[in-house]
């Protein structure tokens, strides 16, 4: 079954919100490692401008806390928080909101789908 963009972001705020196992429905909606994902996540230095919980370090208010990001529908305020969107919007920020201040870091495919496997199990 093809989900929209829409029916993912509803599917993610009740399945997940609905449950204690955050975890493995992140694993299996998003299709990462999320313990790699907080790995990355420290490597691309992300807590230089997030707070991030569950991240040593990551402590940063220069842009949005990413408590229960895992939960929200929206993306920077413009795109429905889909896992493609969130992959996308890791990777590629100035692609999606041009002007935006998070910076291109360079992450690859792998590192955004596990940062964002991480980023869904935040409720």
């Amino acid at each position: 079954m093809i989900l929209s963009q829409r029916a993912w972001a509803c599917v993610l705020v009740v399945v997940c919100g609905s449950c204690g196992e955050d975890v493995a429905t992140a694993r299996a909606i998003v299709g990462g490692d999320p313990d790699h994902g907080r790995r990355a996540i420290r490597h691309y230095g992300c807590g230089t401008c997030h707070a991030i919980p569950q991240v040593a370090d990551a402590t940063s208010h220069v842009g949005p806390s990413l408590d229960a990001i895992g939960s929200r529908l929206y993306l920077a305020g413009h795109v429905t928080n889909t896992p493609d969107h969130l992959i996308n919007w890791i990777r590629h920020p100035q692609a999606i909101v041009p002007g935006n201040v998070m910076p291109e870091m360079g992450v690859t495919e792998l590192d955004a789908r596990d940062i964002a496997t991480f980023l869904y199990t935040l409720r």
